[in-house]
């Protein structure tokens, strides 16, 4: 059984990560008048640090180009870590549930980092949503979303929705699937996973995790124009098909994911 972090150095963990609070929220308010360059750079820290922070490493594998923008990144969704950990790679606007906004602290800074909230109980939110997303593709800016909808244990995937696909439809852009996995000694752990959890609660299993690695595996775009038709549903599927393998290829319960 992994070895749990000393109580001093949970405390430690989350002493520093006020302290990062503190700073990040005030960074982020500064990025009213920044240039494209100084928001993506300040995005790129605020996840980097975060993970510091924690004491978490991330592995991606390949590397991502950070020369490249206009992306529709859509990602598997396990931890509100998910979050810092996609931004440090690809700094990006976020779609996110409106709960979200809500949160002490966390909430002010994903606004200001550009998150834009989604209404899942009201069905109209979508198009707007959609149109929202498109202009900052357009703009040849980043947005990332989470299709499952909310978030799971880790070692599976809930069926993806394909709604909020249709913006790169809209705007023909490229779509990223990535997948995310988090472990603890070598182990994939559900641990840092927010399915089950409030913020609090979630917060104090991560930092009681004496070292959590997350691998990225960002896989091969999937662009609109190579689908056989205009149908958001293909593209949400082929993104399924690509992230579902990674997903379950090392989860200890394979059997009982992607449920109906």
């Amino acid at each position: 059984m992994p070895q749990k972090a000393p109580i001093r150095k949970r405390i430690a963990r989350i002493f520093k990560l006020l302290i990062w609070l503190y700073h990040t929220g005030r960074n982020l308010r500064q990025l009213d008048n920044a240039t494209d360059e100084q928001r993506a750079a300040t995005l790129r820290h605020m996840g980097q640090s975060c993970l510091d922070t924690l004491g978490i490493q991330i592995h991606a594998s390949p590397s991502p180009n950070p020369a490249q923008h206009g992306l529709l990144i859509a990602a598997n969704h396990v931890s509100w870590l998910d979050i810092f950990v996609i931004t440090a790679l690809y700094p990006a606007s976020f779609i996110a549930m409106q709960e979200l906004k809500n949160w002490p602290v966390i909430g002010k800074m994903v606004t200001n980092a550009g998150t834009v909230y989604i209404d899942r109980s009201n069905r109209k939110d979508i198009n707007i949503i959609n149109a929202a997303i498109s202009r900052v593709l357009d703009a040849n800016g980043n947005v990332c979303f989470f299709p499952e909808a909310r978030t799971t244990l880790g070692n599976g995937m809930l069926p993806l929705k394909a709604a909020l696909f249709q913006a790169a439809l809209d705007s023909n852009a490229p779509v990223q699937p990535i997948a995310v996995r988090y472990y603890d000694d070598g182990e994939r752990t559900t641990a840092v996973s927010f399915a089950n959890a409030n913020l609090f609660q979630s917060l104090w299993r991560i930092v009681s995790i004496e070292q959590i690695n997350v691998k990225v595996n960002i896989a091969p775009q999937l662009l609109p124009r190579d689908l056989p038709a205009s149908d958001r549903f293909l593209l949400k599927d082929q993104v399924e098909q690509t992230l579902l393998p990674i997903v379950l290829s090392d989860s200890p319960n394979p059997e009982q994911v992607m449920p109906s």
